[in-house]
């Protein structure tokens, strides 16, 4: 099994996918309890959600899920939101504070994940940005992602449809974040919030550069947009993604066209 599936593009933009995988070896399964091999916390068929949105956007997705190891978090381990409820490297609970594992991942364990999962991810996301970036002088980062709406063990009340990252406007130019920002706030029906209880992870906040030439934006949707229910079976629903594709991919083709016009600046 390949760690990481890419779609090779001419674009500027580049989308991450670091928890639409699922693939879960059957040595790592066996330690996961009932609740744990739910895999409740999968960012659910954002990859179809995301197909076909912008010609020519390069892919670089995890096949493998985040209960084996968290693509989208820091290496060493340091957590993300200092002082909050969040999963770590491997998760040790579900977004609902619940145990997962029957025997928890060893020290021992989670460095092999590390080197054998989390690593060749982002050698190649990072090659891919380094591609795409020799390719236009200037490289732009979307890191799609998606939660369920009411995760109490996480934040309080609902979180807003769209949830924008930037880590407070350091990971990308703000002509990018004002104008993703503009296209989410004029979007009817639905509600936004940039920096919000999600701000980038550290997929974000490693590759935003932009005095390197390389931009970054986390997207953080919330699943009731685009999923039946926010519970299993995690049914994909064709209308409700039909309303908000066209969002997403005025927000991509805006986020290209704006590319030519960062290139030389931070």
């Amino acid at each position: 099994m390949n760690p990481v599936e890419i779609v090779q593009g001419d674009s500027p933009v580049v989308l991450g996918l670091p928890h639409t995988g699922t693939y879960v070896p059957d040595e790592i399964l066996a330690d996961l309890n009932a609740r744990g091999r739910g895999l409740d916390d999968t960012d659910w068929h954002i990859q179809r959600l995301y197909e076909g949105l912008l010609n020519g956007a390069t892919t670089v997705r995890a096949s493998f899920h985040r209960y084996v190891v968290d693509a989208n978090r820091d290496p060493s381990g340091a957590s993300l939101y200092p002082g909050q409820n969040t999963t770590g490297l491997v998760p040790l609970t579900d977004f609902n504070g619940h145990d997962i594992w029957t025997a928890p991942p060893t020290d021992e364990q989670i460095e092999e994940r590390r080197a054998t999962y989390h690593a060749p991810y982002h050698a190649a996301l990072q090659a891919e940005l380094e591609r795409v970036r020799d390719l236009h002088g200037i490289a732009i980062l979307y890191d799609c992602h998606s939660i369920r709406g009411n995760i109490p063990f996480l934040f309080e009340g609902t979180l807003p449809d769209f949830n924008i990252g930037t880590n407070m406007g350091t990971t990308c130019a703000p002509a990018l974040e004002t104008a993703t920002q503009k296209i989410c706030a004029a979007a009817d029906g639905y509600t936004s919030i940039t920096n919000g209880r999600f701000k980038g992870g550290w997929t974000t906040r490693h590759y935003g550069r932009p005095s390197e030439g390389l931009h970054a934006i986390q997207m953080e949707l919330a699943q009731s947009t685009y999923l039946t229910t926010e519970s299993a079976p995690w049914t994909y629903d064709e209308d409700k993604a039909a309303r908000v594709r066209p969002h997403l991919t005025d927000i991509l083709t805006k986020l290209a066209a704006l590319a030519p016009t960062l290139k030389g600046t931070s």
